[in-house]
Formats: C-alpha cells, structure tokens, sequence
C-alpha cells in the first residue's frame, strides 16, 4: 500500500531529526536517550553507586545510558511489559509493575532495600483525540508516582514524563506534597510542538 504524503512528511523530518542521526551514532536505541541525557547533565540526576529503576523502559535508550552512569557499584533494573533486548549490566523484569509477582521480583533484586532514583519515560498509545490521550497519559503517570512511593527511599528522586493540559496542575501539587522539590525540564530532544515536560520530582517524603 502506498504511503500517505504525511506519512513520507514525518518519515523525511524523523531520518533528518538530529537527535534520530545522533543516536545512530551513538549507538543508542532511540532518540529518546538525550532527553535523560541533557536533564542529567543539567541535574547530576544519575551517581556512580546509585540504585535505579527504569520504569516503562523498553527500547531500553534510558536503560543503556542509566547503567554507564550508575557503574558496577550500582544497580539498574529495568520494568515493562513489553519484551526488552538485554542491556549489559541491567537486570530486566518483563510483567506489568502494578502486580504483586513483579514488585516483589523487583526487590529481591535489590535486597529488600529502596531505589534512589525511579524514572519514567512511559506515555501511551496516542490516538491523536486529546479527550482520550491526556487522560490515558495521566494514569500512566499516577501509576508510575504510586511505584515510586513504594520503591524509593526517603530522600530519593523521581524523574516523570508528563503532559501539558488537563491534570498537569493537579499531578504537579501532589508530586510536592511528596517530594521538597519539583522542577519541570523540557529538553532539547522534546520536540518543540509535544505537550511533552518532563518532572523531576527530588527529596522523597519517605510516605504515599
């Protein structure tokens, strides 16, 4: 079947993209990596030692760049629901993070202790209706905040993708209820035209 004009449209900007033909490369599997990469850089969000969790994280771009950042004094474990190509030095769990059977894998990966870090880069299926997406979105996001609060210890960071419109302010005051400090980032490889922001939420209350 032949190719709409704006499907050759966003097939032509996505092969000329800079940050598609960095990751090339660079070796990374998505474009989506310089959006942690430029955030980390600006934050020192990622420590050699750190334990993180990469929520949502097949391709696995976040994942390959975390497990260099962490080194082998560190953990990585990666979550989803899809199947993920192994990363070296990543621990990965294939299920869905909201079942018991996956969270309690989750820790005995990690020794019963707690995650400094937990980042999302989760967003769904988009079917172009914002009535549909922005909600979809937001429960994607409340999700990964409840994990988060599970997961981190006091004092940890959690670092969130969300999206600009019905529901940001309300996720916004309770990301600072939890946490001493929440800033927003919209990085470079964030298409200028996305609702896309990404919350970095810092100092975990050590309570949901």
């Amino acid at each position: 079947m032949a190719k709409s004009k704006s499907s050759k449209g966003w097939l032509n900007e996505h092969f000329r993209d800079e940050f598609v033909q960095r990751s090339q490369q660079d070796g990374y599997r998505s474009r989506a990596v310089y959006k942690l990469i430029e955030i980390d850089q600006k934050d020192k969000l990622i420590r050699s030692g750190m334990t993180v969790v990469d929520l949502g994280a097949a391709p696995g771009s976040w994942s390959e760049y975390a497990v260099k950042r962490v080194g082998k004094t560190g953990k990585l474990i990666a979550l989803d629901i899809l199947p993920m190509v192994p990363v070296d030095g990543v621990a990965f769990i294939e299920g869905d993070f909201r079942e018991e059977a996956v969270y309690q894998r989750l820790m005995s990966l990690i020794n019963n202790q707690h995650a400094d870090l937990v980042i999302s880069d989760m967003a769904p299926n988009i079917s172009g209706m914002g009535s549909i997406d922005m909600p979809r979105a937001y429960y994607l996001s409340e999700l990964a905040m409840d994990f988060a609060a599970q997961v981190l210890k006091p004092g940890g960071n959690f670092l969130v993708k969300l999206f600009q419109g019905e529901g940001f302010d309300t996720y916004n005051k309770t990301l600072k209820q939890r946490f001493s400090k929440v800033v927003m980032r919209k990085p470079r490889a964030s298409r200028a035209r996305s609702r896309e922001i990404y919350a970095l939420a810092m100092g975990f209350s050590g309570h949901a």
